[in-house]
């Protein structure tokens, strides 16, 4: 049996599931947490992947067993095991799939990158630490204090 992951990466994604919740959720966006099956194409059963947290603001998109399309919003935090798999291969499966929004989160340097989708291709690239507000390219009125998720 796996182990369960270490506490930092539960709480981080707790914390961000809750401040987006909060938030998105007053303006009809369905907010989830992993495991939860988001089906990136609808053409190709094969593109299912369970991300950390994500976000859907199109009621279509969510059926009664997963999510199929692409989201609005990724949210991946990294760890030893799976950081290298979240920055290449999710990466590239996120922007191919037109997914608008990935965050990248790292406990341990205590940053959370975001790239946003511009043209097709995520172009646009923000980094916040634990004294910053993080700020979002897709929901512009979002904005969450990094303390409150990176440090504890």
């Amino acid at each position: 049996m796996t182990p369960a992951p270490s506490t930092a990466p539960q709480r981080i994604v707790g914390e961000l599931f809750f401040a987006l919740r909060t938030h998105l959720g007053k303006s009809g966006c369905s907010v989830f947490v992993a495991p939860f099956d988001v089906q990136l194409n609808e053409d190709d059963q094969y593109t299912i992947v369970q991300p950390d947290i994500s976000v859907f603001c199109k009621e279509q998109t969510i059926h009664p067993n997963r999510a199929i399309g692409p989201a609005d919003l990724i949210v991946e935090v990294l760890s030893p095991s799976t950081a290298l798999k979240d920055r290449n291969e999710k990466f590239t499966l996120y922007e191919r799939s037109n997914v608008k929004e990935y965050w990248l989160v790292d406990p341990l340097n205590h940053t959370i990158e975001i790239y946003g989708v511009e043209d097709g291709r995520y172009s646009r690239r923000r980094v916040f630490g634990v004294d910053d507000t993080l700020s979002s390219f897709t929901f512009p009125e979002l904005s969450i204090e990094m303390k409150s998720i990176l440090q504890g």
